[in-house]
């Protein structure tokens, strides 16, 4: 069973205000993902991070752990949840598509992150190490023996997301233009 994990722990202090609560094509980041991972076939959405945007919420252990100590305590939520498999999304990539995330999700176990990005990625839980919270994301994934495919070229700049405002407006441009298949 996939549960989902939004990563929204971060301070979001080159974009200015809190990437979870921006709004692209009129929807929250946040709930953008949500949505995202609901189709891709999650059970269940949880944030990680400080902050209450309408889902169960995981607090990153320790508070200043980064992105691995959320994804830890994440999975400790996850399976206590009945999920063995964890979709873990950043909430700054607001408009990663199915098509961008469906071979991680096709991957064999223990599961895939692309080469050269930290997320997303998707992992058997009973997989992952105990790690240290400080450890880099690539390190964590590599001692969990993530499998790490080329991202496909068109879809790096959805998947890295959008830090600053600059990256922001060329991620919306490219939302405004998108249209998904319908049927």
């Amino acid at each position: 069973m996939l549960g989902a994990l939004i990563l929204t722990g971060g301070a979001s202090r080159r974009m200015g205000v809190d990437k979870a609560m921006l709004a692209w094509a009129g929807v929250r980041a946040v709930d953008r993902l949500a949505a995202l991972a609901r189709e891709l076939g999650a059970t269940g959405v949880w944030t990680v991070g400080p902050r209450d945007y309408g889902y169960p919420i995981v607090d990153d252990e320790p508070a200043d752990g980064g992105p691995v100590g959320g994804v830890m305590a994440g999975a400790r939520a996850l399976q206590e949840a009945g999920c063995t498999r964890a979709l873990v999304l950043a909430v700054d990539a607001p408009t990663a598509r199915v098509d961008d995330l469906q071979p991680l999700l096709d991957a064999e176990a223990p599961g895939a992150a692309y080469k050269g990005l930290h997320l997303p990625a998707v992992a058997q839980i009973a997989c992952l190490p105990p790690g240290e919270p400080h450890w880099p994301l690539w390190r964590f994934w590599t001692e969990a023996g993530l499998h790490r495919p080329q991202c496909p070229p068109h879809a790096i700049g959805r998947l890295r997301g959008a830090n600053t405002p600059q990256e922001r407006a060329a991620l919306a441009a490219e939302l405004a233009g998108y249209a998904p298949s319908c049927g």
